[in-house]
């Protein structure tokens, strides 16, 4: 008898085995153990103590220095999660200060539109987990930009548009692959898309999910698939 019928068996019979098994396993699935609150707490804040200790020596380690063997610049207190992002292809890869790429990203650098595609991230810009980057030729991003979670920016396609091309895996045309460029200040809502050749200008917001396909004037506030302009971002009261 093999092991699935064996499962069946002891899943549906009514011998006194089978229902001594499945009622050990009912009593398996349900085992609970109840300890004071201060013990759970204090165990809690052990397994707490020693999970910050393994990730700040991932990050100071492993993560941080290994990443920096990518750049060919990078600013004083850059910042990554516990996690190496992975980088395909190679390319001028530029970092401003203060910059923090958290969680785990993915960098590909395509060799096929230049020799060294050029990805630029500005001064104090946050970049958080699972963005994607596809860099043809450029890709820019300015000074105290927030790129949320999931983010996908390419400036080219990777393939022909034409059926034949594509078929023989022929990669897209050269008037296809257009820079991106991210104004200063530039916030990038969750899961937004952006395409090639499309510029965002200062201070705009694209809202979550959105499908970025023409170029954003200043000050915009962007939403929807395509995205499209519904207000003016407002410059708001200088800080002391």
């Amino acid at each position: 008898m093999n092991l699935a019928a064996l499962r069946h068996r002891i899943a549906t019979s009514d011998s006194p085995s089978s229902k001594f098994l499945r009622a050990t396993v009912r009593n398996l699935r349900g085992a609970r153990i109840y300890a004071p609150r201060s013990v759970s707490i204090a165990v809690l804040t052990l397994v707490l103590s020693c999970r910050s200790v393994l990730h700040w020596c991932r990050r100071v380690f492993y993560a941080e220095p290994l990443f920096r063997g990518y750049l060919t610049s990078c600013g004083s207190r850059f910042h990554t999660g516990i996690f190496l992002h992975w980088v395909m292809g190679r390319g001028r890869f530029i970092v401003g200060d203060d910059v923090t790429i958290d969680g785990k990203c993915n960098f590909a650098f395509a060799a096929r539109y230049s020799e060294t595609p050029l990805l630029t991230i500005g001064s104090r810009t946050g970049i958080g987990h699972d963005c994607s980057f596809t860099v043809g030729k450029m890709i820019q991003i300015g000074d105290d930009c927030r790129i949320a979670n999931g983010v996908i920016m390419f400036d080219a396609s990777g393939h022909a548009m034409e059926a034949e091309p594509r078929r023989r895996g022929m990669p897209a045309a050269e008037q296809s692959v257009k820079p991106i460029v991210i104004g200063n200040n530039v916030w990038i809502g969750n899961r937004a898309i952006i395409f090639p050749g499309v510029t965002i200008g200062d201070n705009s917001i694209v809202s979550a999910g959105s499908v970025v396909t023409a170029s954003v004037p200043a000050s915009s506030l962007v939403i929807g698939n395509p995205g499209r302009r519904i207000a003016d971002i407002p410059s708001g009261a200088s800080l002391p």
